[in-house]
């Protein structure tokens, strides 16, 4: 009976994430299901008091049983505003429709949900492979970081840069892509601060999760943001310059 009844369980949680990730898909297009209002709130606290959001992260897992939300909103939110942000510059630098909606597209697609969907299942795997802590016996539940979590970890930590890198770098791009030290200097500060702040948010994402350790490992690359950041003001590299280049046909 024992075996039996593990077999059971086995199968039942193996096919549990599956399910969760499908429905997730189906909300996608439901807007009338999402919860607008609650994701604002989010978005507001993730720039303001992020750790509030993963004490409510807590409460989520005890009344659903589920880590990850189930709730597709910040998603789609945050896509829909990263395009208007993108379309935005578009407008200010850029002298072709059509390279216009190449530019929305490939922003929205790779910089966002490729871009996230990797980085998400690099933390994923880490997690699960070296950081979770060794049960103590047999009798304890094995607990395991879900994919869905960790996108949902990336998209969190995302927003915040977005709103550096894309909504308060855009009204000071005039100054940031000009000549001279002191545009390079705002533009690397700059991006130090949101890249810092998004390796900060992942560590906050995995350090509520009581069955993981050793997560001050996400806090690492936030060391080598401040190392490089006066290599490359000394050295006269400005990524505001850089990145808009990369993009816009116009050269700075």
């Amino acid at each position: 009976m024992l075996p039996t009844v593990s077999k059971t369980r086995s199968s039942s949680s193996a096919s549990r994430p599956n399910s969760m990730f499908l429905q997730y898909l189906r909300r996608i297009v439901k807007w009338q299901q999402m919860d607008i209002e609650y994701t604002f709130w989010q978005m507001l606290h993730l720039c303001t008091a992020p750790k509030v959001i993963y004490q409510h992260t807590k409460y989520h897992k005890q009344t659903k049983n589920q880590w990850a939300r189930d709730d597709p909103a910040f998603v789609v939110i945050c896509s829909l505003l990263l395009a208007v942000a993108t379309g935005a510059y578009c407008a200010a630098y850029d002298h072709s429709a059509v390279h216009s909606v190449f530019v929305v597209i490939s922003v929205l697609f790779f910089h966002f949900l490729l871009a996230g969907m990797f980085l998400a299942t690099c933390c994923w795997f880490l997690t699960n492979a070296y950081l979770r802590e060794e049960a103590p016996n047999t009798h304890v539940v094995e607990q395991r970081v879900e994919w869905l979590y960790a996108f949902d970890v990336h998209c969190n930590s995302f927003f915040p840069m977005f709103v550096m890198l894309y909504v308060i770098h855009y009204f000071l791009s005039p100054l940031l892509v000009a000549h001279g030290f002191i545009p390079v200097l705002l533009s690397n500060l700059l991006f130090m601060v949101a890249a810092s702040y998004y390796h900060y948010l992942n560590f906050l994402g995995y350090d509520v999760l009581p069955f993981l350790e050793r997560t001050t490992f996400f806090l690492f690359p936030i060391g080598v943001v401040i190392i490089l950041s006066p290599i490359l003001i000394l050295s006269g590299f400005n990524p505001s310059r850089y990145f808009m280049n990369i993009y816009f046909s116009q050269r700075l």
